[in-house]
């Protein structure tokens, strides 16, 4: 058996066997003499933002990444040059004073020494943190603040419809990029500092509601030599003015291109196109948003107009449609009990929750003056006029016999720049809005089901009348155990149950134990 030829070190002298050996060195003496990391550097400085946090990634690119983060070590990783010569093995922060402004990364690397021999180090780099502000809040501090803007509006008397789609906005986070949210009197404003921010905006509110989009655009700046223009872009979204539970007339061609549907309907539900409904006969169409444009129309009547009706009888037909059951009922308005004896026929869709003694509300068409051409064409119309009912219910009516209580759950709301406080009774109506669509929550479980509702926050002092708008959503948490009783014997309101609500975790802290 041949023996390895032994030979001695040239640096040290320690034997080492000369058929293997690189240089006629032993493996202590190439880590001490062979520098695989020569050529890297071992300084860098990082470039942060003071406003908003971010980091610069060159040439123009800033970037969110928390302190100690993997975005912010793969961000300290591109900064070196020589690094991709080498294979990186690990890499980790190493700890510092927060107000040192410096940054220690330690790198481990290997590489091919010499053939067959391969040599691993580790290394430590030090980056200086500068300051130097971003383009963003750099304009943030001009007039040209934004680049894009969204404006959305709806011809409507109330806020509902804005009310549900801040929610829809709040779940799916659409609002992310926008740098200021500005509240006018028929909508909304949403500004960007990017166009393609505003695109996605204006895509996802196609997703959501029916609307016409237009789009503007204005010339800030132009650079004759290279011919680079500078725009600002407005898009405007309109909401089609048709609400749900709204009183609707077709046009009477638009009605017979929709299965021959009578053309005095209810808007029982509005996503990316109207759907109505005929209470007489269940019959339900759908109205998409470019057949609506093409031939516009109004509302007859909105849920401002409702009136409380008493069911003194009713019967069902047999005949349903999904969730809508016909019913052939009797009413009496709630203003005439005790003061005559008038009461209405009527036929409803409302059959599978309606018992007799309940409230609903409905539209009262008897001796009501409607200034619309398209119900003055069913009234003059033969085949129609005759269809025209006195009465029409819209919904179940749960009367409270305590205004504006305490809610156990809540709903978020988005940071905006409110407009400029008017009267009190613009004030007044935006509180009474807001609670009628709280109320929606409740009895609408379909509603419900695309909304995110969160745990209100126990507590027993009660908020001022003045915050309740301004903060994140509902009532208050639930109050005293007395109170609850209270409640309790309120006339099987409906309940929303825990199972349906979130923990809002930006209200957790440590003082809520104590």
């Amino acid at each position: 058996m041949l023996t390895p030829t032994r030979i001695l070190c040239c640096n040290c002298g320690a034997p080492i066997d000369g058929t293997t050996a690189t240089g006629a060195l032993c493996q202590d003496c190439v880590k001490l003499t062979v520098d695989i990391s020569e050529g890297i550097q071992r300084e860098a400085v990082l470039h942060t933002c003071k406003d908003c946090e971010r980091w610069l990634q060159p040439p123009s690119t800033w970037v969110s990444a928390a302190p100690e983060s993997r975005e912010l070590l793969a961000l300290c990783l591109k900064k070196l040059r020589g690094l991709s010569k080498v294979r990186i093995i690990d890499a980790s922060f190493i700890w510092t004073e927060p107000h040192s402004r410096r940054i220690k990364v330690k790198i481990t690397i290997q590489q091919e020494a010499f053939q067959g021999t391969i040599i691993q180090q580790s290394f430590e780099v030090e980056y200086v943190v500068a300051t130097q502000q971003c383009p963003d809040c750099a304009k943030s501090y001009t007039v040209n603040t934004w680049r894009a803007s969204v404006q959305v509006r709806q011809k409507v008397p109330h806020k509902r419809t804005f009310l549900y789609l801040e929610q829809l906005i709040l779940k799916h986070n659409a609002h992310k990029d926008t740098i200021n949210i500005k509240e006018t009197k028929d909508g909304l404003d949403f500004f960007f500092s990017q166009r393609n921010h505003a695109e996605r905006m204006v895509d996802f509110l196609n997703s959501v509601a029916p609307v016409r989009v237009k789009k503007s655009q204005e010339l800030i700046s132009m650079d004759v030599h290279t011919s680079t223009k500078s725009y600002k872009i407005t898009f405007s979204v309109e909401l089609i003015p048709i609400c749900k539970d709204d009183l609707v007339a077709l046009p009477l061609k638009l009605a017979r291109s929709l299965g021959n549907i009578a053309p005095l309907t209810l808007c029982y539900r509005v996503g990316t196109s109207i759907n109505l409904l005929d209470p007489n006969t269940l019959q339900t169409a759908e109205v998409p948003s470019p057949v609506y444009w093409r031939s516009p129309f109004k509302n007859l009547a909105d849920v401002q107009d409702l009136v409380e009706f008493i069911i003194m009888d009713i019967e069902p037909v047999g005949q349903s449609n999904g969730r809508f059951h016909l019913a052939e009922a009797t009413v009496a308005r709630a203003s005439d009990m005790g003061v005559n004896d008038t009461t209405y026929f009527t036929r409803t869709h409302l059959g599978g929750v309606l018992r007799v003694g309940d409230s609903a509300l409905g539209y009262h068409l008897t001796g009501t003056n409607f200034n619309d051409e398209n119900f003055e064409a069913i009234e003059q119309s033969s085949q129609y006029s005759s269809t025209i009912p006195d009465v029409i219910l819209v919904k179940k009516y749960y009367p409270r016999k305590k205004k504006n209580k305490p809610r156990n759950w809540k709903l978020k709301r988005m940071a905006r720049e409110e407009e400029e406080p008017g009267r009190k009774q613009d004030q007044d109506r935006l509180e009474q809005d807001f609670e009628m669509f709280l109320r929606d929550v409740e009895e609408d479980q379909e509603l419900r089901s695309t909304l995110q509702l969160y745990k209100a926050k126990n507590t027993k002092k009660s908020r001022p009348q003045g915050d309740r708008m301004e903060v994140e959503g509902a009532g208050a948490g639930a109050d005293e155990p007395e109170e609850m009783d209270e409640d309790s014997e309120d006339d099987g309101v409906p309940r929303i149950s825990m199972d349906e609500l979130l923990e809002d975790f930006d209200e957790l802290s440590v003082g809520d134990d104590e």
